[in-house]
């Protein structure tokens, strides 16, 4: 999943994924208690004053990521995490907006001397919106409907290791698994508990969360009303709409002239200097986990061949392309993983931008005189721009790209469920993402058996520090097969208004928590 309106991330689709922290300081504002029995709430460090605050104010939240529909395991996006993920729906545990996993609906667990059966107690008094109490049956309905064969959720493949759920009692969930998964209670984290007798719900909810869908007016706003019948702590507003944009200026001018409160991530660098140099705003820099990928079909040729992919990452001027679009901001990756995964390693110089070898890896290839191929380009900000900068960088070697815009749900279709693409622009926006080379059938088609197994034995270690060895091994082998061209990563700038506190800034795996949030 996945910036934007991806497909995964999430959110993505949040598709997915996997994994670990952020650095301090990722919550603007003071929060909630964090404790076990808290609730919704989340660490936070303190900014600004949040003293004197206004409980019945609506938070209005400003977006380009509006949800494609709002199952997240139906296609709903990045914008559905970002709207539902912690204030409408719940997990078993929660992922805290500096990567820490807390106990959220499971009281407890408990994992057996083998590492293959989980037992979890569930949080007593806990209903659902629709006034039915949570029970194990929800959990297993929601664990199967993320497996399920129908289920275009990207965490699918982390919970292929389930051999079975079972439910002895109400508040007895009884996990087996397969083999040994260390990322196992991390992967709970991303599974919406949902209760198993709720329909429809690409346009309706039954959650446990603090919040409630109110209305959903697509194209515009998603607005969220506070629960009544919540087991936590109460959200400290009164509740929130989510403003959609498709452009990061009109985003801008809604800030500027108090239309919402905040930004969940900007846009638009070169207008942060209007808020910068303003004190009715503040400008937060947060730690992102969202990469820029020139994702390749890797079973399309020309790109099956790694020296054609490796040659075009050469040819492309990662930093000059950043600075570009972000000024200042953002960080030159060269692999999937970001600095806050504990496997990362700068592997920039990998393919380094060289315009005389990526010629000489090109004619290497067979293709001394370049090629033709096609880039689908989803149509929202930066990507565009993106594609025009790669255009005219390839060229320089021979290479002519022609640019397909598309429209997010034609991107979802085309390029993720039909594998109809050569090569495309993407978000991924998820930490600990990497393990998705380590799936031959997902959208990319990379295919390494060295780097499955890698993958594999990383998810069956008995410690953190072995799995991040391996882990390294297996990001290493990706980047040197050039799998993908990671442009960048992208900051996470999130502006608001002065009178806000509590807001998440690190935009970990795209999610908002908005609970927490004081209008003054």
């Amino acid at each position: 999943m996945n910036r934007k309106t991806t497909p995964f991330i999430g959110a993505v689709i949040a598709a997915a994924l996997v994994l670990a922290g952020c650095g301090s300081g990722s919550v603007s504002g003071s929060g909630q208690d964090s404790g076990s029995g808290s609730g919704s709430g989340g660490s936070a460090a303190p900014a600004g004053s949040a003293a004197a605050f206004d409980p019945a104010a609506t938070i209005e939240v400003g977006s380009l990521y509006e949800p494609q529909n709002l199952d997240n395991t139906g296609g709903g996006g990045q914008g559905v995490t970002e709207a539902f993920n912690g204030n409408v729906y719940e997990g078993l545990f929660r992922l805290t907006d500096e990567g820490k996993v807390e106990n959220l609906l499971a009281e407890s667990h408990e994992v057996s001397s083998d590492g293959l059966t989980y037992t979890f107690t569930l949080r007593d008094g806990v209903t659902f919106h629709s006034g039915d109490p949570l029970t194990s049956a929800d959990v297993k309905d929601s664990i199967e409907r993320v497996t399920a064969k129908e289920s275009q959720s990207a965490r699918k493949g982390s919970f292929a290791v389930v051999k079975s759920v079972e439910t002895p009692d109400d508040r007895t969930v009884v996990v087996k698994l397969k083999d040994k998964s260390i990322s196992f209670v991390y992967n709970l984290s991303y599974i919406w508990i949902v209760n198993d007798t709720a329909k429809d719900l690409a346009k309706s909810e039954d959650g446990t969360g603090p919040y409630r869908l109110g209305e959903w007016k697509r194209g515009s706003t998603l607005s969220l009303t506070p629960f009544d019948g919540y087991w936590g702590t109460a959200p400290t507003n009164k509740g929130v709409v989510f403003h959609y944009f498709t452009s990061a200026t009109a985003l801008n001018n809604a800030l500027l002239t108090d239309a919402v409160d905040v930004v969940t991530s900007e846009q638009s660098p070169d207008a942060l200097e209007q808020f910068k140099n303003n004190p009715n705003y503040k400008v937060n820099d947060g730690r992102s986990t969202t990469k820029l990928l020139l994702a390749f079909n890797d079973r399309a040729k020309p790109f099956d061949n790694k020296l054609v992919r490796k040659a075009v990452g050469s040819a492309i001027d990662d930093r000059k392309l950043l600075d570009s679009i972000w000024g200042g901001y953002g960080t030159a990756i060269g692999s999937m993983v970001p600095p806050s995964d504990p496997w990362y390693e700068d592997l920039t110089s990998v393919d380094p931008y060289d315009v005389e070898l990526a010629r000489k890896q090109l004619a290497e290839a067979g293709l001394p005189n370049g090629f033709d191929f096609t880039l689908d380009t989803p149509n929202y900000d930066p990507h565009p721009t993106a594609a025009t900068f790669i255009k005219g960088e390839l060229a320089k070697i021979g290479v002519n790209v022609t640019i397909n815009v598309i429209t997010a749900d034609e991107w979802y279709t085309k390029v993720f469920k039909n594998r109809d693409f050569t090569a495309t622009l993407q978000e991924h926006v998820n930490d600990r993402d990497v393990v998705w080379y380590g799936n031959p059938d997902f959208y990319w088609g990379y295919d390494n058996p060295e780097v499955t197994e890698l993958v594999n034995e990383a998810e069956k270690s008995d410690t953190v520090e072995r799995q991040a060895e391996l882990l390294k091994q297996a990001n290493r082998k990706i980047a040197e097969d050039a799998a993908s061209d990671w442009l960048y990563l992208y900051p996470q700038i999130v502006v608001a208004s002065s009178s806000l506190s509590g807001y998440p800034v690190n935009g970990l795996n795209s999610q908002f928590h908005a609970y927490g949030i004081k209008k003054g």
